[in-house]
């Protein structure tokens, strides 16, 4: 009885909270509490179910709380207000105004030892919307770990990279599958004990294909899809079917070399740094809103192919970090482009 006290309460508590995000897919949600593989389930549910089954004082419920706004004077002291007439504690907080937009934005990660239901989590934020100006953004989110699905191609630097974080539990949510269109990288993924699919594109068209990666996907139900050089351009229909998700990391500078061979391309300009981009996928090729970006130096010693060798260090560790900073709830859109809560 207490175990399964234990995982309705995990569930219709993480359907709430993330509901507010995406509002569009309470459906899948739902799918997502109820068919996470168990490596990813087992693991949430012990958290809670522990203190539910031995009669221990619960811990203090933990989540984030996101504002962005017009900006006008006494937002902070406003939703602060709000936050400790509910009894929320904050144990950090950043904030940012866009003084050309006249924006504000907000986060802040609040825990509250007496707020436990989904009711008292809609009553928070509905104080909190009554309180901040008209047409803002109030969304409330778990600090649980998020279910991730990988697609890769041939290379294994990035996916490398992410996987070995996930095992020794540093990424802030759970690979939970890996899809490619190349059975190249299988030993690698299963050496992790993740499930790898081997999607091919060869010899049907690209719709085709994009329906069975989508459909394979939506058995998941992640909340990201990482692209780690994964070497296909996807269309719009795809792209937008799965809004605000994607993310990508590209080889280059951006707004530097978009496409195909962007090290080919910095070679030929005789560039002196090359660098990574991660960014959110959109329909316009390598152009969406960025997450995260480095360079590192080269010279005119530099081949074509040592820049290559050169940049996979880097765009491992900016995907890495981009992934970070999404599933942590750091980066807002706004207007094309993004703020970054480090």
């Amino acid at each position: 009885m207490g175990v399964e006290t234990a995982e309705l309460s995990l569930t219709s508590s993480a359907f709430f909270f993330v509901g507010q995000r995406f509002r569009s897919d309470k459906a899948n949600l739902f799918q997502f509490e109820i068919r996470v593989p168990t490596r990813f389930e087992g693991e949430m549910y012990s958290k809670i179910g522990s203190t539910q089954t031995t009669g221990e004082t619960p811990l203090p419920l933990q989540e984030v709380v996101l504002v962005d706004c017009p900006d006008e004077v006494g937002l902070i002291h406003r939703i602060t207000g709000v936050l400790a007439a509910h009894q929320w504690n904050i144990e950090s907080n950043q904030e940012f105004v866009d003084g050309e937009a006249s924006h504000f934005f907000f986060r802040a990660e609040v825990s509250s030892k007496t707020c436990c239901s989904t009711q008292g989590m809609s009553d928070l934020q509905t104080a909190l919307v009554d309180v901040l100006p008209a047409k803002a953004s109030v969304r409330i989110v778990s600090r649980e770990p998020r279910p991730i699905v990988i697609c890769a191609t041939r290379e294994p630097h990035c996916l490398g990279e992410l996987l070995l974080l996930d095992a020794v539990g540093e990424l802030p949510g759970k690979i939970i599958a890996v899809i490619s269109n190349h059975d190249t990288l299988r030993q690698l993924v299963e050496r992790f004990d993740v499930p790898f699919h081997f999607l091919p594109h060869h010899e049907q068209s690209r719709e085709v294909h994009e329906q069975q990666l989508a459909e394979l996907i939506d058995t998941y139900a992640p909340e990201a899809i990482v692209l780690a050089r994964y070497m296909r351009v996807l269309s719009e229909r795809f792209v937008d079917r799965y809004s605000e998700k994607l993310i990508n990391i590209h080889h280059s500078f951006l707004p530097a070399f978009v496409g195909a061979a962007p090290y080919h391309q910095a070679f030929e300009r005789g560039v002196k740094v090359i660098g990574a981009t991660a960014h959110y996928v959109t329909a316009e090729l390598d152009a969406g809103p960025i997450i995260a970006q480095d360079v590192i130096p080269v010279d005119h010693t530099f081949s074509a192919k040592q820049m290559a060798q050169a940049g996979r260090n880097v765009e491992k560790i900016v995907l890495a970090k981009a992934v970070r900073l999404v599933l942590e709830d750091r980066v807002f859109m706004h207007s094309g482009r993004t703020v970054v809560f480090s």
